[in-house]
């Protein structure tokens, strides 16, 4: 048994021990009255302490972790706190930023917990649990939060996803490990209106919120963090639209969605929202750890198995601890090949990770975290299926595509942060350093359309690969200074400096028969630099009358630069171009929360976001010597007006999470034929209505529901002559609806906790591209119901869980790729996976 004793030593001009003790016995008294009643009763207790115990404290404790709220409560009021730290460990509290006397503080900080506040014999004041009931099996919704603190850090300070005036989703990865999600679409499968196109498996897809896509993205609409760094590329010459971070899930603490414009806090690329990984810190206190491994089995398809170790050792308690974690985990594949390359579950392959994390804290002023993660996926094959455009059905078989040459990808990330936090007593300092590194190495089968075309000019190709290699290259830097929490005003300011470095290398090649390479098509080298330099900050006013004003604004200012060295049989004679850009963009946020009551509320906001422009590779005209297309595109920008309520009701068992909103995006970035030259321009506007939706209801102790919905209308209201596309048209990959229903429920299996759960899950019809258009083809995908289930007991020594993923074995359409489809290849289409069954067995210590 692992006990904690957190004592603060008063100054000489405090109260004398004796006092201190009397005031100490008399709380602790007062607490345990406290727990049981209202907190007007709390009060009335209070009466009857010592002055010192019944003068205000003014507390400055955040909400977050209870075992620093508990060492934060003993320091600010010179009390002595015992308590076990596998009693804390995993508990949040809502913080306390206000003045209180210490018993009203002690009760809100435990508010809404097993804990209880005694004294024992020797005068001490010790925090324990509470006689529970018969123990029932770990619900799904105690790890997601819905109705509990969930602690988020959507406006860069630490709070409860109640008090945030926008939309904050939370995933935990324990529930997602527990139902076998193995990918980004299985993270986002329940999050109604968030598209995550697969574009061949993963680590190479791409996301969208509230229907902001044109499709083929130019530059990533949707921001990706790793806690507070920011992940991937800025641009468009380093294919970071198709690149989302598709993180293991191993030793995440929860995943956080943020809906709508971000560009305030979180800059460029983050217009249509942010997707951000939590990761756990490591515990100073608690030798601790697990093993976990897992089997899968996939109708028609081969057997997966992952295995995976955390392990948390304290180097010093209270100053230093080390965590590590690392996996393997292989799938099977599912999808096989016919044609020149004929196999099965060629999508098959790897992907191994690692974390390593140390805190330290050599004082309560300081806090130092150093993080480095590591992740590697192998595929041997995309995962595509072969659709005709013509009839939305397989032209082989359901699982089936023809392949006429090998096409594996390899996406090797490795990150290192640094994270130091300095306590000011005016303000918190954080100085954020990262360097990131990803290397992409994909073979693209371009034969499909390359090979009938090239058949039409007498070259009779018997595959056409294309190779694609892409490296990025990321430093960041950023300073922070946020505000104590205040009840009348608080702010932060930040600075923000970004260096990127891409290379782009590309190599297509017509096979002969035999294997034997013919002609080169085409060969490209990009190699391209983005500097970044940002100032942003916000304010926010508490008027006192149950209304928070907050105002924000970010200016950015970059400058890049690329050189195009291209050459081939499709290009002509080789050419090297240089070509460079700078723009600067302003960003702003309004936001107005109003508190009905202590469990309600409602919020507008105001915020707008961007992508960064940049140059396009132009050859001048020999005869004019003007530039043949336009020499840059400039940023395309979006704002957002958005309304909602938030509340707890029935006693905290029903939580209600409801928003419209309206975006208007302008300049949309598109690729266009200019003379010649595709390039990247801006032309067009698009307007996008919607509805969400999200219930979370607990009717006893053992079952919980939740539901969510999403009502999106996504349409061009300007021309986008790059797109091919009218006023009008709606936009790629949005559904109108969208939804997700879950039920879980707990129970007893021969005296141990158990627990079984369903979720349902709709998705309407969408177009992979747009009506009408030639540059991005019609392909409608149906709509599409997907269900899921899991189960599982904890034995103690080990936990077991089960799950059947798409059990009606549906042959549901997620997401479809057009790129051959102009030039009559099939499209390809990014089928659900079929019905698999699995379980994981997981041992802690």
């Amino acid at each position: 048994m692992n006990l904690r004793s957190t004592s603060v030593s008063p100054s000489p001009s405090r109260q004398s021990r004796p006092h201190r003790l009397a005031a100490a016995a008399a709380l602790a008294a007062a607490l345990c009255s406290a727990q049981a009643q209202a907190q007007a009763q709390a009060q009335g207790q209070a009466k009857s302490l010592p002055p010192a115990a019944r003068a205000p404290v003014a507390f400055d404790i955040p909400a977050g972790d209870m075992k620093i709220a508990l060492d934060a409560f003993a320091r600010q009021t010179a009390t002595q706190l015992i308590y076990r730290t596998q009693d804390v460990k995993g508990l949040v509290t809502r913080g306390l930023h206000r003045q209180a006397v210490p018993v009203e503080a002690l009760a809100a900080l435990l508010e809404g917990t097993p804990l209880r506040a005694q004294r024992d014999v020797s005068g001490a004041l010790v925090i324990s649990v509470e006689a529970a009931p018969a123990p029932v099996a770990p619900r799904a919704e105690d790890e997601t939060g819905t109705l509990s603190t969930v602690i988020v850090s959507a406006t860069r300070r630490r709070e409860p996803v109640r008090d945030v005036p926008m939309q904050v989703g939370t995933v935990a990865t324990q529930g997602l490990e527990r139902g076998g999600a193995r990918n980004l679409q299985d993270y986002l499968a329940n999050q109604a209106g968030i598209d995550a196109q697969g574009t061949g498996g993963p680590g190479v897809s791409s996301i969208s919120m509230r229907g902001v896509s044109t499709g083929m993205q130019t530059i990533a609409t949707v921001g990706l963090y790793i806690d507070d760094v920011a992940f991937g590329s800025s641009t468009a010459v380093a294919n970071g639209s198709q690149m989302a971070l598709d993180m293991g899930l191993l030793d995440l603490h929860h995943i956080e969605v943020l809906r709508g414009p971000q560009g305030t806090l979180y800059g460029a690329s983050a217009m249509g929202g942010l997707l951000k990984y939590v990761t756990n810190e490591p515990d100073t206190y608690e030798f601790s750890g697990k093993v976990a491994v897992g089997l899968s089995a996939t109708r028609g398809g081969g057997i997966g198995h992952t295995e995976s170790v955390v392990l948390n050792a304290p180097l010093k308690e209270d100053v230093a601890g080390l965590r590590l974690s690392a996996f393997r985990q292989h799938d099977g594949g599912w999808v096989d090949t016919i044609g020149l390359v004929a196999r099965k579950n060629t999508d098959r392959g790897d992907t191994g990770g690692a974390r390593l994390s140390l805190l330290v804290q050599p004082s309560n002023r300081i806090k130092l975290r150093l993080t480095g993660t590591m992740q590697n996926i192998r595929r041997d094959g995309a995962n595509f299926v072969d659709y005709s455009a013509a009839t939305g059905r397989p032209i082989e078989g359901e699982t089936l595509r023809r392949l006429y040459t090998p096409d594996p990808y390899h996406v090797n990330i490795a990150l290192v942060a640094a994270d130091v936090e300095v306590d000011l007593g005016w303000a918190r300092l954080n100085s954020i350093t990262s360097r990131q590194r990803v290397r992409n190495s994909s073979t693209i089968d371009m034969s499909g359309g390359y090979v009938p075309m090239l058949a039409s000019i007498g070259l009779q190709a018997a595959a056409v690969p294309a190779l694609v290699r892409v490296g990025l290259d990321k430093t960041t830097q950023e300073f922070r200074l946020t505000s104590r929490a205040d009840k009348q005003f608080e702010w932060l300011a930040g600075l923000y400096i970004n260096h990127e470095r891409t290379t782009n290398r590309q190599n297509v090649d017509a096979l002969l028969d035999g294997g034997v390479v013919g002609p080169n098509l085409l060969t490209a080298q990009i190699p391209a630099s983005y500097h970044e330099l940002a100032g942003y900050g916000d304010a926010t006013w508490k008027t006192g009358l149950g209304l928070d004003l907050t105002a924000g604004l970010r200016v950015a200012r970059n400058r890049q630069s690329y050189q195009q060295s291209v050459g081939g049989l499709l290009t002509g004679p080789a050419q090297v171009i240089d070509a460079r850009s700078a723009d600067t963009s302003r960003t702003w946020l309004l936001t107005a929360r109003y508190a009905l009551n202590a469990v309600s509320s409602l919020y507008a906001r105001g915020a707008s976001g961007y992508r960064a422009g940049g140059p396009n590779a132009v050859l001048n005209d020999p005869q004019t010597g003007q530039p043949r297309a336009p020499t840059a595109f400039k940023p395309d920008s979006l704002t957002s007006l958005e309304a909602g309520y938030k509340a707890d009701l029935l006693d905290k068992r029903l939580g209600i999470e409801a928003a419209v909103f309206r975006l208007n995006w302008r300049d949309l970035q598109q690729y266009q034929p200019v003379n010649g030259l595709t390039v990247v321009v801006n032309a067009g506007a698009a307007r996008i209505n919607g509805a969400e939706l999200n219930l979370n209801y607990r009717p006893d102790a053992r079952w919980t529901l939740g539901a969510n919905a999403a009502f999106i209308d996504a349409k061009l209201s300007e021309d986008a002559p790059g797109l091919g596309a009218k006023a009008g048209t709606r936009l790629p990959n949005s559904a109108r609806f969208s939804a997700s229903l879950s039920a879980s429920y707990a129970f007893e299996a021969m005296g141990h906790p158990a627990y079984a759960g369903l979720s349902q899950r709709f998705v309407g019809a969408r177009n992979a591209g747009l009506e009408g258009s030639a540059a991005v083809p019609t392909y409608w995908m149906p709509s599409y119901a997907l269900t899921d289930l899991n189960a599982g007991v904890d034995l103690g020594r080990v936990q077991l869980a089960f799950y059947a993923r798409n059990l009606f074995d549906r042959r549901a359409q997620l997401s479809a790729i057009n790129l051959l489809q102009a030039m009559g290849g099939p499209t390809w289409v990014n089928v659900a996976q079929p019905r698999t069954v699995g379980m994981t067995a997981t041992m802690p210590f």
